[in-house]
Order: C-alpha cells, then sequence, then structure tokens
C-alpha cells in the first residue's frame, strides 16, 4: 500500500502531452490545440491556442486556461466551458507567437475576462513582483502600448521546448517539456534531457531556478551548477510525480518547496 507521500500528484500534466488534443465547446467540437502559451513573468499557462480547422475555416483561437475543464483525461480531448457561437464571434489570431496586445485586449473584452497583465512592467503599471533576468530579447521587444506590440512574456511550448539549458558553468542538455498543476495551472517544472552528457537521463528543475532566456539563441539560463544537476534524482517520465519525489527534489537543491511558500 502505498503512503501518503507516495500518492501522485494527480493535477500535474504534460504540456507537451497537450498538443493536438482534440477541444469540445459545451455544444460540440469546436478544433484542437495548436500549442499551449504560458507567461514568464509567474510561470502560469494562459491560453490554449485553438485550431479550429474547418468547423471555422482553419481560425486560429485563443482559450483562457481558466476556461478549461479540470478533470482532463488521457483520452486526448479536452472540454472548455464555452459555447461554439462564443468562439465562432471571438477575435482570430494570426500566429502562435507573439500574440499582439491588440489582440489580448480584444478577446478579454469579447468573453469579458480579466487583464492578468494589469500590474505588469511595459503597461504602465509599477513593477510588483521579481522578473527572470531576459539575457537576450527579441528584436522586437519594446514597451507595450496600444498599437498591436507582443507580450514579451507570453510564449508558446512548442517554441520553447528544444531550447538548450545552460547551468552557471555549461551547457547541460534542453527543455523536452513543461509540466503544469491544472488546477491553477502553474508551471511546477522543466523537464530536461541530458542526453548530450548522461545518455537517457531525464531531470526535471523549477521554473524557479531559470533566471532568464535567450531568445534569439534558443537557452534557458539557469541557477544551477552542471555538476548539481547531473546528480540530482532521477525523473522517469512513465511514472506520474509524486510528493515523495518532489521532497526529495528541492531536499536535494536545499532550495523551499512551492508548497511550503507562504509568502
Amino acid at each position: 500500500m502505498l503512503g501518503a507521500g507516495n500518492i501522485p500528484c494527480m493535477t500535474l500534466r504534460s504540456l507537451k502531452t497537450l498538443n493536438d488534443a482534440t477541444l469540445n465547446a459545451t455544444d460540440g467540437l469546436i478544433g484542437r490545440v495548436e500549442s499551449v502559451l504560458f507567461d514568464d513573468w509567474n510561470w502560469t499557462v494562459r491560453y490554449l491556442l485553438v485550431d479550429t480547422g474547418t468547423w471555422l475555416s482553419g481560425r486560429l483561437v485563443l482559450i483562457a486556461s481558466e476556461m478549461v475543464d479540470k478533470t482532463i483525461t488521457d483520452t486526448g480531448t479536452i472540454d472548455v466551458r464555452l459555447t461554439r457561437r462564443q468562439i465562432e464571434d471571438s477575435p482570430p489570431v494570426e500566429t502562435d507567437a507573439p500574440v499582439s496586445m491588440q489582440t489580448l485586449v480584444a478577446t478579454h473584452d469579447h468573453y469579458g475576462w480579466s487583464e492578468y497583465w494589469a500590474g505588469w512592467p511595459g503597461f504602465g503599471m509599477p513593477m510588483v513582483a521579481p522578473i527572470p533576468v531576459v539575457v537576450d530579447q527579441r528584436p522586437d521587444d519594446a514597451p507595450l502600448d496600444e498599437e498591436g506590440d507582443s507580450d514579451p512574456h507570453l510564449h508558446s511550448t512548442r517554441d520553447v521546448i528544444g531550447y538548450r539549458i545552460h547551468a552557471r558553468d555549461d551547457e547541460v542538455g534542453h527543455v523536452d517539456d513543461l509540466i503544469a498543476d491544472t488546477d491553477d495551472w502553474t508551471v511546477r517544472y522543466l523537464i530536461v534531457d541530458t542526453r548530450n552528457w548522461l545518455p537517457g537521463r531525464k531531470v526535471i528543475l523549477s521554473p524557479r531556478w531559470v533566471n532568464g532566456f535567450s531568445y534569439s539563441r534558443q537557452k534557458a539560463y539557469v541557477d544551477l551548477g552542471r555538476s548539481e544537476i547531473e546528480k540530482s534524482p532521477e525523473f522517469d517520465p512513465s511514472t506520474p510525480v509524486n510528493r515523495e519525489y518532489e521532497e526529495r527534489l528541492f531536499d536535494y537543491y536545499g532550495r523551499p518547496a512551492y508548497w511550503e511558500d507562504s509568502s
């Protein structure tokens, strides 16, 4: 019999497995997931980018993660709490990344969703939370305004998967996947494939340990040494993450666990 610490964290889910999933509105099929979009300001999944296929002539639309039914099965189907008419009337998206602020604002206005970016720098508000150091921003990463500039913190998982991981002293592998908690859609982990230097071995890292990204170089910089990662608890993708594994991970790195964070 499994002890409490061995119980899998059932709400932790691979984001890569959501790509190409079929989506159902409350009144029928609406398309498939083209990509998952998350922000690196506070590491939260914000949208599913949905390809509506033949239903709406192949338009891409955004569906907020808060509209997704929290009970996601492994059947390749996701239910959303929206009607087909609501989605039909929503603003189209021209591409998965970057998504213009004009499109984001129009989409949130259409559905009546709150603007999660309201307190972020560049939106006329003071800094309210620590921001990852962006080592090398996109060329057009200018202050955001109402002219359609993109949100520099919003990224597609399809783009980030494959980024090389650079530790403090050397490169250690690449991003193989991201794991999010579907209760609140917080990104909890990056899965790192270290086969470049440790054949077949995968480890997971907390996004809190990411210093920033280099988008032009396709790298993620982490605040850890290569040898630390080399000796970290190995991750088995075929086994669900459980609290016992999480405790070993955070104990190994000597970092505070997210479930103990009182801030």
